[in-house]
């Protein structure tokens, strides 16, 4: 698994949101269909072809949203959010894999953290980057999708 520290620019992002405990979170999968279905009602959409999952990870729950990239955050729609997500470093790595797995490749990252001296910034949201060439592979439950956690600090 290669895990880096990398940066990533200011992004502003529209798309919708759920939160609830760590048992409920497999409704998430139910959140990028619903998103896929409102894509176009959103304005100002950039041409990256990704949807960002920005989250805030709490000790009981979570609240995770799926969103598009966007130029501005102007027409935001009925029942959506959007928000600017600031420049900051990450430590990033690309999970492959089933849902099931998902949690080891969290372990393998906070493990690379505490070896390298990094602590997680936990004011900030971590992201999920799901690229459009995957759809359908990710649908089939054969994920492919980026990781990056925010960190207080770059050494």
């Amino acid at each position: 698994m290669d895990i880096k520290v990398v940066e990533k620019e200011e992004m502003k992002v529209v798309g919708i949101s759920w939160s609830g405990n760590f048992a409920q979170r497999t409704i998430i999968p139910q959140l990028f269909e619903e998103m896929e279905k409102r894509l176009n009602d959103i304005a100002y959409k950039t041409d990256e072809p990704v949807l960002i999952a920005p989250f805030h990870s709490r000790e009981t729950d979570l609240t995770y949203y799926v969103m598009a990239p966007v130029e501005k955050l102007d027409d935001i729609p009925e029942g959506m959010s959007g928000f600017t997500i600031p420049k900051k470093y990450y430590v990033h790595t690309t999970h492959v894999g089933r849902f099931e797995e998902i949690k080891n490749t969290y372990h393998h990252m906070y493990a690379w953290m505490k070896e390298y001296g990094y602590d997680q910034d936990y004011q900030a949201l971590s992201l999920e980057v799901y690229k459009h060439e995957q759809i359908l592979q990710n649908k089939t439950g054969d994920l492919h999708f980026d990781i990056y956690l925010p960190v207080k600090i770059y050494k």
